[in-house]
């Protein structure tokens, strides 16, 4: 077998279809580069697809089914907030996609949350923290509000959403810098200047961030609420996780990248990133081989900046579409195409999850049970006393 192999020989030897191969590279199992004879199409790695096949084919015991639904496994968790199904986000079965054409946020987050009632009473709110840090003033009023806020386990169900609707007030508060009131994309716009068609690309990109499963700042979340911890609690523990470049801080890499761009021309950017196995950020996503429907949903809905269309074609052109934009690239565009505040996407991001957080806290706080996985030990044998 030589050192590098074609998509369909690959296919053949894992008994998978081309998009699982797809998902196979998106996380890192199988390296590509692109074919030296035709630019356009992309060659793997034999020895990954080979040590890969093999580890299908010996099975798994228990405990490696366990780790391996840490990172992209098995489902652990039972859930009837969000899915993602057929290629596609859905929020209590309902296509995230679709909502995002006319829902408001808050109406999403009264769908993640399961609470019907389109009144839910807020309660009175304090002014944000001062400072001109948007990231600070989160952190700041999540901080605060943790350490008074009664916990989940000790609150009435029948106060929760209306907690639930005056703490997504009270981040947009300190996002803004001020207590305003009306719909919370309106807010945010007005915080950055921006007239109706801005506006209306805040509300969706709101509704397509709303929730995404279980994913890593989610977890955290449930992991905080499953302590009987309060709502801001909650919330704070999946802000601190989202912060990490990997996952809410995923968009710089992506904006460094289009200035890399810029600068090299998107071409040779790509093609350096591919010779050197390093994944291009703001590309591909494991759950959605043929594509993120997010990033299609928003990036549709405006022009993105040149730098970014240009990167876009030379990724596409290089693995043939199977490395499409995901919802990182479309944050960072949209970043660029409204002139926003540098942090903008991260806050886009958190002020949107937080509407999920709620709902998988709520969800979890329900269940009354406590996440508490066991670790594996592979350390110095302890002694027998």
């Amino acid at each position: 077998m030589s050192e590098w192999i074609e998509a369909r020989e690959v296919c053949r030897l894992l008994g998978v279809k081309p998009q699982t191969l797809y998902a196979y590279v998106s996380r890192g199992r199988i390296r590509s580069a692109p074919d030296a004879r035709d630019p356009r199409r992309a060659l793997y790695a034999a020895a990954d697809a080979a040590l890969l096949a093999h580890k299908r084919a010996r099975g798994r015991k228990a405990a490696d089914v366990a780790a391996g639904a840490i990172a992209w496994g098995e489902p652990v968790l039972v859930s009837s907030i969000t899915t993602v199904a057929f290629g596609r986000l859905y929020y209590r079965g309902l296509d995230a996609v679709d909502l995002a054409e006319t829902e408001t946020f808050e109406g999403v987050a009264r769908l993640l949350r399961g609470d019907q009632a389109s009144g839910a009473p807020r309660r009175l709110r304090s002014p944000p923290p001062s400072g001109s840090n948007m990231r600070a003033r989160l952190f700041a009023v999540l901080a605060d509000r943790a350490c008074v806020d009664p916990p989940l386990a000790r609150s009435a169900e029948a106060d929760w959403g209306g907690m639930a609707a005056t703490l997504l007030d009270v981040v947009t508060d300190a996002v803004c810098g001020v207590v305003e009131s009306g719909a919370i994309h309106e807010r945010l716009a007005r915080a950055w200047g921006l007239g109706s068609q801005g506006q209306d690309l805040v509300r969706r990109a709101l509704v397509l961030l709303a929730d995404h499963e279980l994913n890593a700042s989610t977890f955290a979340a449930r992991v905080a609420a499953s302590t009987g911890a309060s709502l801001s609690a909650a919330v704070l523990a999946g802000l601190a996780v989202l912060t990490g470049p990997h996952h809410g801080g995923a968009h710089q890499a992506v904006t460094d990248l289009a200035v890399e761009a810029r600068r090299l021309g998107p071409g040779e950017t790509v093609t350096a990133r591919l010779a050197f196995w390093r994944p291009a950020p703001g590309f591909g996503h494991p759950l959605y081989p043929d594509g993120d429907p997010r990033a299609r949903a928003l990036l549709g809905a405006f022009s993105p900046p040149q730098a970014h269309r240009d990167l876009n074609a030379a990724m596409t052109a290089a693995h043939g579409g199977s490395d499409s934009a995901n919802v990182d690239f479309a944050l960072s565009a949209l970043a660029g195409a409204l002139d926003l505040p540098p942090d903008a996407p991260f806050i886009l991001f958190a002020v949107a999850r937080t509407a999920g957080w709620i709902a998988h806290a709520i969800e979890q706080a329900r269940t009354g049970a406590l996440i508490r996985p066991r670790a594996r030990y592979e350390g110095i044998s302890p002694r027998e006393v």
